[in-house]
Order: structure tokens, then sequence, then C-alpha cells
């Protein structure tokens, strides 16, 4: 058995780019995922993070197989599987899912919370032990719903329930790995630290291993043992949470972490607040060199010409700068 759930190796995605209507040709493409390289090791959280646009989302699609790479490899549970087709999928999406960020429009209206969670049985034609009524009722209590619930529709639920109901359908077929794709960014502050909490204790309880998606700092630093910091689809920095939070190395980190709120009012005070200059470059013609150099205070000439190699600033931190922070 191997050691790690997940391997990505140089991973890709790339999207055509249309210059306008349906019919139109592509022009240039969208470097929405470029060259990305992680793994997640059984029973582990791992972060991914970065401003809006940066290809975290696809990453967690392209796993999942629901985007096809445009080039790279996927290794899940020892098996490659890059370049298999749907029908080959199959058998292996039962022990890979996902939660979906927006419990709103992740839950078809029509069907009751039963259907929507028995739905996995019916589609991998599994006949679960004790029967899916029986299932679907211990999986509703497994995520804190009320079993008698089961006949009920999505929209007579709250965001935090029917986010609940879409981490039961998750649990289902009993995956070993869930890529949650900002799964508490649409619920409200005080719902989330519950979803949270759930999706911790789930993981101790069933062995689960997680590949996090959010854009919150905070959240990431609460679940993650890891973190994998993203910018314009390129793995900026890699590094174990409290080593991350404590000494970051890449300064596109260092501005990321300077934005977390800061319980203590004197602490806040005394913390440099770093606002980066400009927006984000287009993934259609991303800068030459670093990605970040148009934005970087740092950057130099060779910022501008030579993409930065990956380097080991710790045994177990990765930084992609050429003039990493100290």
């Amino acid at each position: 058995m191997t050691e790690n759930i997940l391997e990505l190796n140089n991973l890709t995605k790339f999207f055509p780019a249309k210059a306008g209507g349906i019919f139109s040709r592509a022009k240039g493409e969208v470097r929405a995922v470029d060259g990305v390289s992680l793994t997640v090791a059984r029973g582990e959280t791992v972060g991914l993070v970065g401003e809006s646009g940066c290809g975290k989302t696809t990453v967690g699609r392209t796993v999942m197989k629901l985007y096809e790479p445009t080039s790279g490899q996927i290794v899940f549970d020892g098996q490659d599987i890059t370049n298999l087709k749907r029908k080959e999928m199959k058998p292996i999406r039962s022990k890979m899912q996902m939660i979906f960020q927006d419990p709103f429009s992740s839950l078809n209206p029509r069907h009751t919370v039963g259907t929507i969670i028995s739905s996995s049985y019916t589609i991998h034609d599994i006949e679960p032990e004790g029967g899916v009524e029986h299932s679907v009722r211990e999986l509703l209590t497994l995520v804190g719903l009320n079993p008698e619930h089961i006949n009920r529709f999505p929209h007579e639920f709250s965001g935090g329930q029917r986010q609940r109901i879409g981490i039961a359908r998750s649990l289902a077929l009993k995956p070993k790995l869930i890529v949650a794709d900002e799964p508490v960014s649409a619920l409200d502050v005080s719902i989330q630290a519950q979803v949270i909490n759930l999706l911790d204790d789930l993981q101790k309880e069933l062995g689960l291993s997680y590949l996090f998606v959010a854009h919150d700092l905070s959240i990431v630093q609460h679940i993650s043992d890891r973190v994998v910091v993203m910018y314009l689809g390129k793995v900026m920095e890699m590094a174990p949470t409290r080593e991350l939070f404590a000494n970051p190395r890449h300064p596109y980190t260092k501005a990321l972490l300077s934005a977390v709120p800061v319980a203590d009012p004197k602490m806040g005070r005394s913390r440099e607040r770093i606002i980066l200059q400009g927006d984000l470059p287009s993934p259609v013609n991303p800068p030459s060199g670093c990605v970040f150099n148009t934005r970087c205070w740092k950057a130099q000439d060779i910022c501008r010409t030579a993409v930065p190699e990956t380097i080991q600033v710790t045994p177990l931190q990765t930084v992609a700068c050429h003039f990493p922070e100290v």
C-alpha cells in the first residue's frame, strides 16, 4: 500500500479561449492549471489556497476527472487514472467523492433527501447492508441531521443543513478521498465552524483524506495538515500548516497571510499589512518568468525572464521563488 492516496505530477489543464460567440474559433488558451505537483497522504488534509482565478477549483475538478487533464499525471491509491475513460473510472469514483461549494445548486430541488443520498447506490448498483433506507438514515445521523427528515425536500433545510446533506451523499460509498471545493464559503460564519468541525470528526472516525480547496486562510489553518499556495495556475509554496503560517517564504504567501484578521487588536495594529499592486494577470497571457513578478515588491530582472525552480528551503517546505523570504 502506497503512503499517498493522491499524487499529482506536473498536472496541467488548459481551456480554449474564444474571442466571442459560440461559433467563434479558439483564440489562445486559458492556462488554468499549469504544472501542479502535490501529494495527499492517507488520513491527511491538504489545503489548496489562493485568490479567485488561481486555478485551485480546476485542480479539484481535474483530480475527480470532471475535467480531463491536458497533460501530467494523476495517481490515485497507487493507480494511474490520468487517461482512464468514463467506464473505467466508474469503479474508482466510489473511492473518491466531492463536496461542492454551493449547497443550494448542488442538490436537485425535485428530489427528496433520501433520493439524493441514495442515488450513489443506484448509480453504482450497490445494495448496502441493511438496505438503502437504513443506510441513508445512518448517514443523516452521522452528519448531525434528523433521520426522520428523509422524505423532505432541499428547500425545507437551511444552508448549513443542505451542506450536511451534500456531505452525507459524498460518504455513502465509503470513499478514501474527498475533494472539498470551498465547502463553507457559501455559509454564514456562525455555521462554518460547525461544518468544519463535522469534517474534522468524520476524518478521525472514518480515516478520510481531504483535498480542501479554500480562499479563507483562517479556515485552512484550522483544518489542514499541509498547505499548498497557488497563483495563476502554479504552485508558489508548499509547507506544513504551522510552518507556513509562522514563516512564509514566498512573497505572495506573505501578502496573503498579512490579510488574515487577528483577534488581538495590539498584534493587528503592529503587524505589517502588504497590499499587492495591480490586478491578477490574465491566464490567457500570463507574465513571462515568474508569474507573480508583475505584483511582487522583490522582483528583479531575472524574475521577468526565468521561471523559478521549486527549491527545498526546509526539509518539509518548498518554494518557487528566485528571492525567497528568510
